[in-house]
Parts: C-alpha cells; structure tokens; sequence
C-alpha cells in the first residue's frame, strides 16, 4: 500500500505542478477605479515600479473610472483568482456597501483583502471671491444664507462627499453637493469659481493655496497638518469632527493564500521603506503596515463606520 501512494504521488507531481503555475506568469494590471490624475495614481505609479522589479513581471496601471468607484471593483471581482488583477481602492468602497446597495458585487464576499496601503486627511477650501476667511466665517456665512452655497466633490460616495455632507450635519448647515467625474474636474471648477468650496487632498491644494488660487479654512485631521500648519482643524470648531481617504489593494475571491501572503509582504515592505515613507509624509499621507487578515478586519469595521457616518448625515441610498 505505502508503494502504491508513492507511485501515485510522483505520478500526480507533473499534473500539480500545472495546475499551479508559477506567479506571476504574465503581466499584471492593478485597476484604479477612477479617473486619471487623482490621488490615486500619484500612490499607484511609485508601488507598481517596485513589484515590477521585485516579481520580475510589468504592473500595468489601468484607469477605470465611474459609477463610484463601483465600475472598477466589478472588473475586480469578475476576473480570474489568479493574482494577475488587482484592485486600488479607498473608503470610497466601504461608503459604497451602504450607499449603493444595487452594485453587482458585495465587498468581502467578491473581493480578497491584499493589504492596507495608506492614509490621508482633507483641506477644507473655498474660493477666494467667496469673501470668507475662517471656518467661522463660513459657516455664519451659510446659516444666514442656507441653500445658496454648492460644494464640489469627486463623485458620489467618495471621501470628498462624504466628509462635505458629515460637515454639513455637524455644522447645522445647508449646502448643495456637487458631484464631477473626479478630483481634477471638481478642482478646475473650483479654481475656476464655478463653485465656491470643495473638500480636497491636502497636498494638491496647499499648492494652490499658496498661489492665491483658493483660501484654505481647515483640515479635516485629529491634528493640524505639517503641509498646512496654519490652518486650524475642523475639529477645532466642530468637535469630534474627523474626514479621511485611505488607500488598500484587493484581489479576486478565492486568489490563492499564497499570493496574497507574498503581495501584502512586499506592499508592506515598500511602504516601510524611509524614502516611501519620507514621499507619503511629503504628499500628506500615513503608512499604516498590516496583515491581509487585519486588513480584513479593518475593512468590515470601517464599513460599519462608513453607515454610522452615512446614518448622521443624511445621506440617501441611490
């Protein structure tokens, strides 16, 4: 008997080993669900030059915005458990569990948590024809004039929206959300003064600041930024007020544990390194190194999150 399962054992090596190849095999796309330009792609590029010289294969970056978000997850979720499709995504996607319960695919039931990546607060700015120059200000501004502003976002249910509808809740306001097909349109209307506010990424709008372009009132973090140091929280005018974007990678269900083990090793490794780190702390974001089970978790807690916000503010399910 013992003889017979060796033979059958080296008789199955060869069938095993093909139904297991190698990984990767071919090239690989990571999925940017949105348009190009954004803060997004400024993350994606640097991470895919790395795995490309690590895992010996080109990482193609590949923008497929609209819907949300949603778009991109379902071309995720769809494709091949291999490893050769991967997903960058944000609490735009965890907002989306709530918010858009007629997607085609369900989070963690269609897609494999790889790793977190990292994240990032939001300046609070408004242009400067608006003629106010505190949060304060604004938000007298506002009451006295309820329904006149609009603010621009990126998009329905992306961080931008949803900390512009949490602000307006928390500050007893009435505003308009505006959405545009992503950062760089809502951010060109705003320079431009088609809108008078918006919630944006803090490094893209210090620049701007800085150039008279628009007048940052206040970022959305637990702390004041290093980029902004003069401008104040939002916290410190509306306490327990917090707004973020953070960055993960996912994978297809049932991707084999392996290769997710191997990707969240080197995102983890490459984000741990001082210059990666020294670029993120100069573009406004925090590295955050976890475990794809973690990540796992911290995904299922901040959709929980992503309601409860959601719930406060008032925002409808579409």
């Amino acid at each position: 008997m013992m003889r017979l399962l060796a033979l059958l054992s080296w008789l199955l090596l060869p069938a095993l080993a093909f139904a297991q190849p190698a990984w990767p095999n071919r090239p690989i796309s990571l999925i940017v669900p949105y348009p190009p330009g954004g803060s997004t792609d400024n993350v994606a590029r640097p991470l895919v030059q790395e795995w490309g010289k690590v895992l010996g294969q080109t990482v193609v970056i590949e923008n497929r915005g609209g819907a949300g978000g949603t778009i991109g997850a379902d071309l995720v979720a769809r494709a091949r458990p291999d490893g050769h499709t991967l997903l960058l995504m944000s609490n735009t996607h965890t907002a989306n569990e709530t918010l858009l319960p007629n997607r085609p695919y369900v989070l963690l039931r269609d897609l494999a948590p790889v790793s977190f990546i990292n994240v990032a607060h939001h300046v609070l700015v408004v242009h400067p024809s608006l003629g106010v120059n505190s949060l304060a200000e604004l938000i007298a501004y506002c009451k006295a004039n309820p329904g006149k502003l609009d603010y621009a976002s990126s998009g329905p249910g992306t961080p931008y929206h949803v900390a512009g509808e949490i602000f307006r809740a928390m500050a007893g306001i009435e505003i308009t959300h505006i959405p545009f097909r992503g950062s760089n349109e809502a951010r060109t209307a705003l320079i431009a003064g088609q809108v008078p506010m918006m919630f944006d990424a803090i490094p893209t709008m210090a620049e701007q600041a800085r150039g008279g372009r628009v007048r940052a009132l206040a970022t959305t973090g637990p702390r004041r930024s290093p980029l902004l140091p003069d401008a104040p929280t939002v916290a410190e005018t509306l306490p327990g007020y917090e707004a973020s974007i953070w960055l993960g990678v996912m994978a297809p269900a049932q991707t084999p544990a392996p290769i997710i083990e191997k990707l969240n090793g080197e995102i983890n490794r490459i984000m741990s390194l001082p210059a990666t780190r020294d670029a993120q702390l100069r573009a406004g974001a925090e590295v955050n190194p976890m475990n794809a089970t973690a990540f796992g978790d911290f995904l299922r807690q901040d959709i929980i999150n992503q309601a409860e916000g959601i719930r406060i503010s008032g925002m409808k399910a579409n």
